[in-house]
């Protein structure tokens, strides 16, 4: 129980560490400071640990990794759109 906590609260806070550079791309509309390749190859990896999660059938590793996909993928769109 206690390493399902730990694990949800890592997730919790890696989602959370997106939301501000979301935000502000969202506001400002501009991504040139940002990687294009950076976030393709962690989009990827954070792809990947979903599966992973999946397939070990680990709830913090899913439920952080499938909300962290979703808002990577959003910020490689926006890059993509406001270049």
């Amino acid at each position: 129980m206690t390493s399902l906590i730990i694990g949800l609260c890592a997730g919790m806070l890696c989602m959370v560490s997106f939301l501000p550079q979301l935000i502000k791309i969202v506001r400002t509309k501009q991504t040139k400071d940002l990687s294009l390749i950076t976030f393709s190859v962690l989009s990827v990896g954070v792809f990947l640990w979903l599966i992973y999660g999946i397939l070990i059938g680990e709830l913090p590793i899913i439920l952080s990794n499938a909300f962290i996909f979703v808002l990577s993928l959003l910020i490689v769109a926006m890059k993509i759109k406001y270049k």
